[in-house]
């Protein structure tokens, strides 16, 4: 197969041999001639591997790759029954000081950690009613999902081990874990609070008493 084609694939954000060929017609190339023609435009650079049978070309990677939503959009590609939240979103908001750039969100799928030329993308699992407070966007045609700050900060210390029982009086967990939430809005205030309610986790109960009593007072 000509390198032409790929040039035709380079205005969209992915593509899978079936896409391939149905550009090209269903008996124009053999599937065993499409997968061979990918494993050298991805020897030569042309291409790059998202997961299995996805991929991206070079091109539309190096136009787009420092767009702003190009990271939570691939996230998407990959698990598409996920939204970006935890680090990645707490990072963009400035609510965690330490810049690690991950890309992480959450599904209620199994959690996973999926690796390629775009970074390390960590899925986290959460029980199904959890599973909300996110906004549907789109970039380049594909939707994602990202949650709302409040609902991040949420994911991230639900899903983190915390032992707070042992502590001081005295303890601050958002000093603790370099959080910046003391110029938060009491809407943001609430809206946290209500996913703690909706959680039903005493450890959770925890937190927001201590983040009240520490740095959201009224």
């Amino acid at each position: 197969m000509n390198t032409s084609i790929l040039s035709e694939l380079e205005s969209t954000p992915y593509f899978t041999i079936e896409a391939v060929k149905q550009l090209h017609g269903e008996n124009n190339n053999s599937v065993s001639t499409i997968r061979t023609a990918i494993y050298r435009w991805m020897k030569a650079g042309y291409i790059l591997q998202l997961k299995n049978g996805v991929y991206m070309t070079r091109r539309f990677f190096d136009l787009h790759h420092a767009d702003v939503n190009f990271a939570p959009a691939v996230s998407a590609i990959l698990i598409p029954q996920s939204y970006v939240s935890l680090d990645f979103i707490l990072q963009r908001s400035a609510i965690l000081t330490e810049i690690t750039y991950p890309i992480t969100a959450i599904t209620i799928k199994h959690t996973r950690v999926i690796e390629n030329k775009m970074g390390t993308f960590t899925f986290r699992n959460i029980k199904e009613e959890l599973y909300t407070g996110f906004t549907i966007m789109e970039y380049m045609g594909i939707p994602f999902a990202q949650a709302r700050v409040s609902k991040a900060l949420f994911d991230f210390l639900y899903l983190r081990p915390l032992y707070m029982d042992s502590r001081h009086s005295t303890y601050n967990l958002a000093d603790d874990l370099r959080l910046n939430l003391a110029d938060w809005s009491e809407e943001k205030q609430d809206e946290f609070a209500s996913f703690v309610t909706m959680s039903k986790s005493k450890k959770m109960d925890q937190v927001i008493n201590n983040l009240r009593k520490t740095i959201w007072r009224h």
